[in-house]
């Protein structure tokens, strides 16, 4: 199989990583973290470069890619530890994309691909864990429109977001509603999050809400797997840049007259690390390039996936403070507010135990040695 990337891809690739290390410096990036963990500014950056077009089709306005280019960008955008949540963008519209109706699409597509309007995915519940079927958010059709009542939590950016997708119960089944933020009945309260981006809580009392699709459950599951897959790239991004980080403190710092990298053991451990940073990879590679396999293949895919990067980010993440040692978790230190990213990645839409799990329940004749 030829893993390398077309010119295209490597373009796509240079232009973001140009755009992070120019733009978007960790000076930058504290300002913004400082200033509440969201910057609209730098989200209409990443608009004019086009990725939050990335996956609307081109009758909208956008650049109708794939999963491999976004695997690209959401890797470069990890390097940087950007705080704005481009993932949703691409959450939001791969959904809309292919599950709503036309007067959704012509009403919301164009505007995600030009920056005009953050949509994100509001499908975290307090009772409901990593479960994606347990919803107590109810919807009730009134006049020619729909109703929807509910609270969810950890909504990236939601008291900055332009609207919600929202999964919430519908004559006895999950459906999936786009309520805008705006709407009557709509209240937020925002919080910055352990990586230092935004998230807030969403109440919903009656919010006005357009139906993406009544047969919510399994848009809902893909939605979650672009996520997941997102969240893979972003994170072998982040690890590579930690790795950086880490053998340049070893290959600079010294210790009885020489440098920590001539340690032996140090560089065992190093080598250790290596070994997670490539198994994260190669399994990212995997979950995008399963991304628009069937369902039920798709979802085993992605819990594969998803299990081997939060052990390899949490791997990388902890073995990089212990060699760093106290400087590790000094916020005026870059390494450290790496070390956090890795570690909120680890635990978004499924931390490792759950997914573990979701491997043995989806497990085959062939115990996924030849699936």
């Amino acid at each position: 199989m030829d893993f390398n990337f077309s010119d295209d891809q490597e373009q796509l690739r240079d232009a973001v990583r140009k755009w992070v290390d120019r733009s978007y410096t960790f000076e930058r990036r504290q300002g913004i973290a400082k200033a509440g963990g969201f910057d609209r500014a730098a989200y209409g950056e990443l608009a004019e470069l086009g990725l939050t077009g990335l996956y609307v089709s081109e009758d909208h306005g956008g650049m109708a890619m794939g999963p491999v280019e976004a695997m690209v960008v959401m890797e470069e955008l990890g390097r940087g530890i950007v705080l704005e949540p481009l993932a949703q963008t691409l959450v939001a519209s791969g959904v809309l994309g292919a599950y709503a109706g036309e007067d959704v699409k012509s009403a919301w597509l164009g505007k995600i691909a030009s920056g005009e309007a953050l949509v994100v995915l509001a499908q975290q519940e307090r009772k409901a864990r990593y479960r994606l079927d347990q919803v107590e958010a109810t919807a009730t059709q009134a006049g020619g429109g729909w109703k929807v009542s509910g609270d969810k939590s950890v909504v990236p950016a939601g008291d900055q977001a332009d609207a919600f997708i929202v999964p919430a119960k519908a004559n006895g089944r999950i459906g999936l509603f786009l309520v805008q933020r705006s709407a009557q009945g709509v209240a937020t309260r925002g919080y910055p999050t352990v990586d230092e981006g935004r998230a807030a809580e969403v109440s919903l009392r009656d919010a006005p809400a357009t139906l993406v699709t009544a047969d919510g459950l399994p848009a809902l599951e893909h939605a979650v797997d672009i996520a997941i897959a997102c969240t893979c790239a972003e994170g072998v991004g982040a690890i590579d840049r930690t790795m950086e980080l880490t053998a340049e403190y070893l290959n600079t710092r010294k210790q009885f007259g020489v440098t920590l990298a001539t340690f032996q053991a140090l560089r065992h451990r190093m080598a250790d690390m290596k070994m997670q940073q490539e198994l994260a990879r190669s399994m990212s590679y995997y979950a995008s390039l399963k991304l628009n396999a069937p369902a039920e293949e798709r979802r085993r895919a992605m819990a594969r996936a998803k299990y081997q990067l939060g052990v390899s980010l949490r791997f990388v993440g902890q073995n990089s403070v212990q060699l760093h040692g106290g400087i590790g978790v000094t916020d005026e230190y870059v390494g450290s507010h790496y070390f956090k990213k890795l570690t909120q990645l680890e635990l978004q839409y499924g931390d490792t135990l759950h997914h573990l799990g979701e491997v043995s329940e989806r497990m085959q004749d062939t115990a996924g040695v030849f699936a």
